[in-house]
């Protein structure tokens, strides 16, 4: 197993990230899920778009693309077609994956592209200052809704599912121990994979605290049928007390690389010339 120090960055590295917030759990999920596979700092590609969340590879030592709002998903999906030897992580907040990305997040599980998706689900604007994000529960207050969201929340599961994600799971920032399993077993999954991390925001987000998920969550034990779509359907509409785990599992679907190009040799291996060769990753994208 790859020593997790290879991931640290140096000591004085300055994380502009709250005490307690609840992304610095999901730093140390993303290190050592990345080492106890054996994958290499090299190896690995972590691409994010604008947002507290988005920080994340900043603290890494790891090949990272730090792109546009909600412009995760578009340069992964280019990465691993241009080398599909990468392992290649999509990691963005809620905001920036479910609202400014949000028809990104749609085509991207159309591909089935071999990428993880991992989204930091505060329920907030962490960045901004508190404004109500996409899953943000109906009734909370914030600066720009002072007397509570009007709307219901965007159920990223449920629309995940009916999209046709090939895995799709949930987690809890503060269980490290499992939600390094369960992103673990998205990196190993053949095909688009995304994990929704709760994470509490504990200086905007007052409602949605490290305890109010530990109340509102419990964990699928092993009798339950990931392979089952109509029950994780299920799951993903019980609003009231949240499934952790693996929710649904789909295995054999090709991915978006296989279809769109031969072999796994890196496009800069390839004996052609560049005209070509962009040529190529334009077709990818049709």
């Amino acid at each position: 197993m790859i020593d997790k120090k290879l991931y640290d960055m140096p000591l004085h590295t300055d994380i502009a990230w709250c005490p307690a917030c609840g992304n610095f759990p999901i730093l140390t999920i993303v290190k050592h899920a990345l080492a106890e596979l054996d994958i290499a700092p090299q190896e690995a590609v972590i691409c994010s778009g604008i947002g507290q969340a988005a920080k994340t590879p900043h603290y890494l030592r790891v090949n990272y693309f730090n792109g546009l709002h909600g412009r995760a998903l578009p340069p992964a999906i280019g990465i691993k077609n241009a080398n599909p030897k990468l392992t290649v992580i999509a990691e963005s907040g809620d905001g920036d994956t479910y609202g400014e990305g949000g028809n990104h997040f749609l085509h991207t599980i159309r591909r089935n592209p071999d990428i993880t998706n991992i989204v930091h689900n505060n329920m907030i604007y962490g960045l901004t200052k508190g404004q109500a994000s996409p899953t943000s529960e109906k009734g909370l207050k914030n600066p720009l809704q002072p007397n509570g969201v009007v709307v219901e929340p965007f159920n990223p599961v449920a629309v995940a599912l009916a999209a046709g994600a090939t895995f799709v799971a949930r987690a809890f920032a503060a269980d490290i121990a499992q939600s390094k399993e369960i992103v673990k077993a998205a990196i190993l999954h053949k095909g688009y994979a995304l994990v929704d991390i709760f994470q509490p925001c504990v200086v905007f987000n007052k409602q949605n605290t490290y305890q109010w998920f530990k109340e509102h969550t419990y964990s699928l034990d092993e009798t339950y049928d990931k392979m089952d779509k109509m029950k994780a359907m299920e799951l993903a509409f019980d609003q009231e007390k949240f499934a952790l785990g693996v929710i649904y599992q789909e295995t054999g679907r090709p991915t978006y690389e296989t279809l769109v190009r031969e072999g796994e040799e890196p496009l800069f291996l390839r004996k052609q010339n560049n005209a070509e060769m962009f040529q190529q990753l334009l077709q990818s994208f049709k």
